[in-house]
């Protein structure tokens, strides 16, 4: 498994990916109705585009295949790491998170936050982030559950 830098060309995997990790991973922490408020099989790829764009976005190619993506933006906000089902506790998170880890660290960022699932929970707080909040966001006109976390670096 290698990380590499995000390109545009990546960008329908990458939305694919997404759509089919928060369907499959968390689909025991969240209802139907909720993952696809969360993630509709008709997403925005202009809003996703602009958005893996603007911020310093890696993804994780096993075999030509990209099994894991995240990014972080200019504030040390952790947006998004999602990994396919398959890849799950391969080390593709941590592989990701290690990397926006240093990435921030260069920048001089002091910590780093994140909106967290019920089901990435554990993981951040394996990597050090602590729960600031629980709170409910809502998606088109579903309640989500999330914990803001954050983590001294």
């Amino acid at each position: 498994m290698q990380a590499r830098l995000y390109m545009p060309t990546d960008l329908e995997e990458v939305v694919q990916l997404f759509y089919d990790s928060v369907h499959e991973v968390c689909a025991n922490d969240y209802t139907s109705e909720q993952l696809d408020a969360w993630a509709p099989r008709d997403a925005d790829v202009y809003h996703w585009e602009a958005s893996l764009n603007k911020s310093h976005t890696l993804v994780v190619e096993d075999d030509g295949i990209i099994v894991g993506f995240g990014n972080i933006g200019e504030s040390g906000y952790v947006d998004r790491l999602y990994v396919k089902q398959s890849h799950l506790h391969k080390g593709v998170a941590t592989l990701i998170l290690d990397h926006l880890e240093k990435y921030a660290k260069a920048k001089g960022y002091t910590f780093m936050d994140t909106a967290a699932s019920i089901t990435a929970r554990p993981f951040f707080e394996a990597r050090g982030f602590v729960v600031i909040q629980s709170q409910f966001v809502e998606r088109r006109g579903v309640r989500l559950r999330r914990y803001l976390m954050e983590k001294q670096i």
